[in-house]
């Protein structure tokens, strides 16, 4: 079992570090998420904000050895399987493509839908569990397991746990976790006024 720590991430200006200590790790314990604790997680996901009020998000979940855990585990890439095998839950995030008050396609649906999962991500940061998103999976076959309607979109998947020993995962993913991935200074992507080539 490693003991190394993973190194610390630097902002440029200062920001709430529940937003800068905010990963995606993938080592999991295989223990238990309660069904109190994934409450927090999707209360969370509910005071994001959305065009409208219209709060197009939906959520799916299995957690580890229910009914649905297989047919979800079953949903996602090999890779991700080796991983998330030790995950305590998996979510499905979905959107609504129809503004329920006019029955029009919303454009917004996922950049709300999105900031419903960066509440979510930063709850389970604030509780200390592992919260990753993934886009390796299925996602056809995720809206017909989920018997979504038509006018339904899958996001992602997000696999939910408690963090776990390094020693599971294997060398290329243990150095990953250990190096925290960092960010494009905003500079590259702020514009005063209109885009310049930068």
């Amino acid at each position: 079992m490693t003991d190394k720590k993973p190194t610390q991430r630097t902002a440029d200006h200062n920001i709430e570090p529940l937003i800068l200590n905010r990963r995606s790790p993938r080592a999991m314990s295989g223990e238990e998420v309660t069904e109190a604790e994934l409450k927090q997680l999707f209360e969370a996901a509910r005071w994001a904000p959305s065009c409208y009020n219209a709060q197009p998000w939906k959520i799916f979940y299995a957690r580890h050895n229910d009914e649905h855990w297989q047919d979800y585990f079953d949903l996602l890439v090999e890779f991700n399987q080796g991983w998330c095998q030790h995950a305590g839950c998996l979510i499905v995030l979905a959107s609504d493509t129809i503004f329920p008050h006019n029955q029009k396609f919303s454009p917004t649906h996922s950049f709300d839908s999105g900031a419903a999962w960066q509440n979510l991500a930063l709850q389970g940061s604030a509780m200390n569990l592992v919260v990753h998103g993934m886009a390796g999976f299925d996602y056809e076959k995720a809206h017909s397991l989920l018997n979504l309607p038509e006018t339904y979109q899958v996001q992602e998947m997000i696999a939910v746990g408690r963090p776990g020993a390094l020693d599971q995962l294997d060398q290329g993913l243990r150095d990953d976790e250990l190096t925290p991935s960092d960010r494009n200074k905003a500079s590259t992507f702020v514009f005063n006024g209109k885009y310049q080539a930068k």
